[in-house]
């Protein structure tokens, strides 16, 4: 029982480990990770490449397999695209086995203590938490490891009659035994979801003789199989290209299991000659056998890549047969389209499905302001219908904002790097807004109606201002999805605050034309209030939009800002390229002046009199090593600020 316990003991550390080490490999990779796979083409040789490597470089191809799934439920992969991904992660995978059998030829416990020592001291000082993270995994991977190992030796299966009998009653050279092992070897994978774990567990049986070469085998071909549970499960509420991108990794596995079934022995003898393993031998040491395992787990893989790469078009097809679009997967404006349950796996992928799924809130939005247009030109029939809709709307905003919350705040329930903690604040603002815009726009719905029950009729004025004001707002609003599905670094905020000035321009000049209308009795006092009220709340709906971009480009309204360079005046801060620079009182005063007066020459006496008023620098020299200092704090934009002789100096716009 206590041996038993031990075995259960270490695989379940072996899981953990790797477990651990894969998510902190995954933090450490973060942006780059999604930048590799984002910026996949339509070649198919790099996408094996691609899944491949980041397989090996977060030792879990099911982390890959499902933040590819997770790709295409984003739009952000094709299928086909996803496929040869796919087939790379089954390579990158192999180097697990390679690890455990390289643990059970050595002991590699004494490793275990000095990983385990520097990883937690580099938690503990928290400058490179993940680098510590990654270490404790390592080291809990390497002590079970070495755990299985004695662990096995300790159990010493080939003298157990028992067990000896048991095995042997299967015919290792009967296709029914290796059909029966590879049955196991799915279904202990799928109730284990870890075939690492299983692949532990088989070196074990094989290297103390329990089982033999070939019954192992026959376990890891069941294990490649069991092992896509995990991409299925997550893709079972995803969209019709996610499920078929999980089933194409099925479909993969099983073809190679075929195939190979066909050549099982010829092939088994030949990765063992090529390993130096004979397998009809009574004296084999055991760990070469775990690699020949190992040897076969790489050989398989590779093979069964090379024979389909070829017709990944045609799988493309084969699942689209198979797996035919839900009614739900229709288009429906009343739905998430992006965050469906159960695929939250990598919080990387998780925040880029949120994001998108805000950008088809703002696309809704922009529908939303279609309709409200629509209904300033109903008539009587039409408009109850179009009121409706808009409702329809509104109630879907609120929804919208408390799905796509929820989602992040179950993401933000997860260790996270920093980097992407401020990406989830930043869009719980983003979603906080857009659901104001679409609260904004029914209670412009709701001044309509009561304009419409009350009999009040515009003048041909009236309705042209309403009409420009709207298409302000339609402009405001189109500009805002350009920010929120655009690459930050190419969007400004300039362009939004200019239609910003516009909608407040505007509202100022028709509050003050409405107030001369009613004293000069033009149209009446309700009238009068209608028309006032529908204006200032198309100037809510401006505010409530500029406020989407602000957060999605992390801009100041009221700053100073060249570029880059942004200054915020109330909290005395300055960032140059979305990073905060450490300025002395100073430094920034002379960083301020520069940035908001472009262009301007400023001599030596003003820029002293300007920042030391009190007269506690009056030289030259003392001024250009502040100067130094601040070009040094402006990176890139440090060749702005130039000296010109016999005048001063100036911070010039265009270089």
């Amino acid at each position: 029982m206590l041996i038993a316990l031990k075995l259960l003991g270490a695989i379940a550390l072996l899981i953990y480990g790797m477990k651990v080490m894969s998510e902190a490999l995954q933090k450490m990779a973060g942006p780059q990770l999604r930048h590799l796979l984002g910026a996949m083409t339509t070649n198919r040789f790099s996408g094996v490449a691609t899944g491949a490597l980041v397989t090996v470089a977060v030792q879990s191809s099911a982390a890959t397999t499902v933040m590819t799934v997770s790709f295409v439920n984003a739009a952000l992969l094709t299928l086909s695209q996803a496929i040869s991904v796919i087939m790379g992660a089954n390579i990158g995978t192999t180097l697990s086995a390679w690890i455990m059998s390289a643990g059970f030829s050595f002991n590699i416990t004494n490793l275990v203590w000095p990983a385990f020592l520097i990883g937690i001291v580099i938690i503990q000082i928290g400058k490179h938490r993940y680098v510590g993270d990654f270490l404790f995994g390592l080291s809990f991977l390497l002590f079970a490891l070495g755990m299985l190992r004695q662990t096995g030796i300790e159990m010493d299966l080939a003298s157990k009659p028992a067990v000896v009998n048991f095995f042997a009653s299967f015919d290792s050279g009967s296709y029914l035994t290796i059909l029966l092992f590879l049955l196991i070897g799915t279904v202990l994978t799928c109730i284990a979801q870890s075939s690492a774990a299983l692949m532990a567990i088989t070196m074990v049986l094989c290297s103390t003789g329990a089982i033999t070469i070939f019954q192992g085998i026959a376990l890891v071909m069941g294990e490649n199989i069991g092992t896509t549970l995990t991409a299925n499960l997550a893709a079972l509420s995803a969209n019709t290209q996610a499920r078929r991108a999980a089933m194409a990794h099925l479909l993969f596995n099983v073809f190679g299991v075929a195939w190979m079934l066909i050549f099982f022995f010829p092939f088994v003898r030949a990765v063992c000659r090529i390993v130096g393993v004979d397998p009809g031998s009574e004296s084999v040491d055991p760990a070469r056998l775990t690699f020949v395992l190992a040897a076969f787990h790489t050989g398989f893989n590779v093979i069964n890549t090379a024979l389909l790469i070829g017709f990944i078009p045609q799988m493309e097809k084969l699942v689209c047969r198979i797996i035919k679009p839900r009614k739900t997967d229709e288009e429906d404006e009343f739905r998430l389209k992006y965050i469906r349950g159960g695929i939250m796996k990598t919080p990387e992928i998780s925040v880029l499905q949120a994001q998108k799924e805000i950008v088809v809130f703002g696309e809704r939005m922009a529908k939303m302001h279609e309709l409200l247009v629509e209904l300033t030109k109903a008539d009587e029939e039409q408009f109850p219908k179009l009121f409706e809709r808009i409702q329809k709307y509104e109630e879907l905003s609120d929804r919208m904002e408390n799905e796509i919350g929820r989602y992040l705040g179950d993401v933000g329930e997860a260790h996270l790097s920093d980097e992407t903690k401020e990406k989830i604040r930043v869009m719980l603002r983003q979603i906080g807004e857009l659901e104001s815009v679409g609260d904004s726009f029914f209670n412009l719905a709701r001044i309509l109606r009561r304009k419409n029950d009350n009999k009040i009729t515009f003048t041909a004025e009236q309705e042209a201002s309403v009409n420009e004001m709207l298409s302000l707002v339609g402009e405001s609003i189109a500009q805002m999805n350009k920010a929120l599905s655009g690459r930050r670094e190419d969007q400004h905020i300039a362009d939004s605050e200019a239609i910003e000035a516009r909608i407040n321009a505007l509202r100022n000049a028709l509050k003050k034309q409405n107030l001369d209308n009613l004293d000069a009795r033009v149209y009446g006092y309700d009238n009068g209030t209608v028309f006032n009220d529908l204006i200032g709340e198309c100037e809510k709906t401006g505010d409530y939009v500029i406020n989407v971009v602000e957060a999605r480009l992390g801009a100041l309204r009221n700053g100073i800002r060249f570029r880059g360079i942004q200054i915020d005046p109330d909290a005395r801060m300055v960032s140059v390229d979305r990073e905060t620079v450490s300025l002395t009182k100073h430094e920034y005063a002379l960083f301020k002046l520069f940035v908001e007066n472009p262009d301007r020459v400023f001599s030596t006496e003003e820029l002293i009199a300007a920042v030391w008023p009190d007269g506690s620098v009056d030289s030259g020299r003392t001024l250009e090593s502040y100067l130094s200092r601040v070009r040094k704090k402006m990176g890139q934009y440090a060749a702005h600020l130039v000296s010109i002789p016999d005048s001063g100096y100036c911070f010039q716009a265009e270089l």
